[in-house]
């Protein structure tokens, strides 16, 4: 029996390329108010995932394609590993959208297809969070998703869907409060195989407030828009509102996949190199999380 999704006369008004956790969850919000496309990794699992998904209490049957499948999209938001970000933008570039948006860790802008007069490429951040088991697919914690400016009907589509979303006119510097984030939490969790709240308790209160006391001055000089103290009230309201969500890289760990620890604290141990500061607490941590990859340096 043909599984495949039905092809559309029209063109998605959103497609999402990433089928893991997080490009789901946002998937299953959004099909509740406009057509969306999911692109899996490939045809194998886009065919299991069109048999439906757990998301939330509900089960989803999403319209999911492999990539050589990908139907045509005016939108198209790209939500995978960050060493995949080349192959997602290839395939994004394939459906001849209107623009291309990143809501990846990391900073991946200079991965996305070249700008141009018929195509807008960007990359925003979210701080939505959801994590999978063999059960399906947990959402946890309502964030907010900022935009680079020249995607607004993407962030009508997502308020429409019930996200917090707007565009951001300095998404440069909301992109550093992003990795800021993402440097203090995503490995401590992993580490500690603990959930965003139990971050803040002790022990781990202690080494979470140390890594965005090394991380900001770095960050600062790049343009970060907060203060010391406000950087650390940042982080801590991250970890709260998202107290039940396990990290993306909790949840690499967890499954033994390679992490994204290149794409975060790796990119802020070579801005700190740059600048000539060191950072051994977040270089202790990079050290221990490619060790737990097998890969260490």
């Amino acid at each position: 029996m043909d599984t495949s999704a039905p092809p559309s006369p029209h063109p998605y008004p959103l497609a999402i390329i990433g089928a893991g956790a997080l490009g789901l969850a946002f998937a299953a919000r959004l099909a509740d108010s406009v057509p969306v496309a999911v692109i899996a990794r490939d045809s194998q699992r886009a065919e299991a995932l069109r048999q439906g998904v757990p998301v939330g209490a509900r089960l989803r049957r999403l319209d999911v394609f492999g990539p050589n499948e990908a139907p045509a999209a005016d939108w198209v938001i790209v939500l995978v590993k960050t060493g995949d970000t080349a192959t997602a933008a290839a395939t994004a570039l394939a459906m001849r959208p209107r623009g291309v948006l990143s809501l990846q860790n990391g900073l991946v802008e200079d991965l996305l297809p070249a700008a141009g007069p018929a195509l807008l490429a960007g990359q925003g951040v979210t701080t939505e969070g959801a994590w999978r088991d063999a059960h399906g697919v947990h959402p946890a914690g309502a964030g907010e998703t900022l935009l680079p400016p020249g995607f607004e009907p993407v962030a009508e589509l997502l308020v429409a869907a019930g996200f917090v979303a707007r565009v951001a006119p300095d998404i440069a510097a909301a992109r550093l409060a992003k990795l800021l984030v993402n440097v203090a939490i995503n490995p401590l969790a992993a580490l500690f195989r603990v959930p965003n709240g139990a971050l803040l308790q002790p022990p781990h209160r202690l080494l979470l407030d140390t890594l965005v006391h090394e991380a900001w001055p770095v960050l600062h000089a790049q343009g970060l828009a907060l203060d010391e103290a406000a950087a650390h009230a940042r982080v801590h309201a991250v970890a709260t509102a998202t107290a039940g969500n396990r990290a993306s890289m909790l949840q690499d760990v967890l499954a033994g996949r390679r992490t994204e620890i290149d794409a975060i604290t790796g990119v802020l141990l070579k801005l700190a190199d740059e600048a000539g500061l060191e950072l051994p607490v977040h270089r202790a941590v990079y050290t221990l999380i490619r060790t737990l990859e097998g890969t260490a340096a």
